[in-house]
């Protein structure tokens, strides 16, 4: 079968609850899929995730008790664990400098800095250290106070407590695996996101670092016809569609 289009892979995925245990699917088009879910939007390019691609079928039965056995897990090809990384924002933010180098060049004086340059180094060195750097919660306090008084003269950005930057992580990562998603739909393959799993059980078996946080796990395979349980239900769109 040929890939889909955008339009025909939102329309054609759905959460899959039963795979067909005799159709296996390629490990490397799962990680294609993967490759072009790196490619989402992520806020300020941070790009504060990580992707754990569970093949092995041994490792599938230990996670699945730990998403309480749902038959999305039990029945699963392949597994994909979507891990938040906020813990890596000064390496990220290192790293989006060290492309700004092989753009305009490295070690520019400022006064040879352009003002997209200027304005890109300032965000990464000044910005982001701003946003996310944080000591028991309480300079995430005086962060928000201090926003809270200059935001009464013009509009400013306020989610600058380590509670927002931890939304924002997740609000990213998350936008990832739904073009992972659509990226498997397209290849004519079926997917289920499972936010319910022990997910403290699940960062001692994959042996995550203390700072890491698991947003969703999506599990792979080619469904059966009861793994779609029944048609789509939306809300009216009428009653979630605002002009203004």
């Amino acid at each position: 079968m040929s890939e889909k289009t955008v339009s025909e892979a939102i329309h054609y995925r759905r959460s899959v609850r039963i795979y067909d245990a005799e159709k296996p699917i390629d490990k490397s088009i799962v990680k294609k899929c993967l490759e072009q879910a790196s490619l989402a939007p992520t806020s300020s390019n941070m790009q504060l995730w990580e992707f754990y691609h569970i093949t092995s079928k041994e490792t599938i039965d230990k996670i699945a008790p730990m998403c309480f056995n749902q038959n999305a897990a039990k029945t699963a090809q392949q597994l994909v664990v979507f891990i938040v990384r906020k813990d890596l924002w000064k390496k990220r933010a290192k790293a989006n400098l060290g492309f700004m180098d092989k753009v305009f060049g490295k070690n520019n004086p400022k006064s040879e800095q352009r003002g997209r340059e200027k304005v890109a180094r300032n965000y990464y060195g000044k910005i982001i250290p701003f946003a996310y750097t944080e000591f028991l919660g309480i300079l995430g306090y005086f962060k928000y106070l201090m926003i809270l008084i200059t935001g009464l003269f013009k509009p400013m950005y306020r989610e600058v407590r380590n509670s927002d930057m931890r939304i924002v992580a997740h609000k990213t990562c998350g936008l990832a695996a739904q073009t992972f998603m659509l990226s498997m739909a397209a290849e004519n393959y079926d997917t289920c996101p499972m936010e319910g799993s022990d997910t403290w059980r699940l960062k001692k078996l994959l042996k995550l670092p203390y700072g890491s946080e698991i947003n969703m796990i999506v599990s792979c395979g080619i469904r059966k016809p009861e793994g779609v349980y029944g048609d789509r239900f939306r809300i009216p769109f009428d009653e979630v569609y605002k002009e203004r």
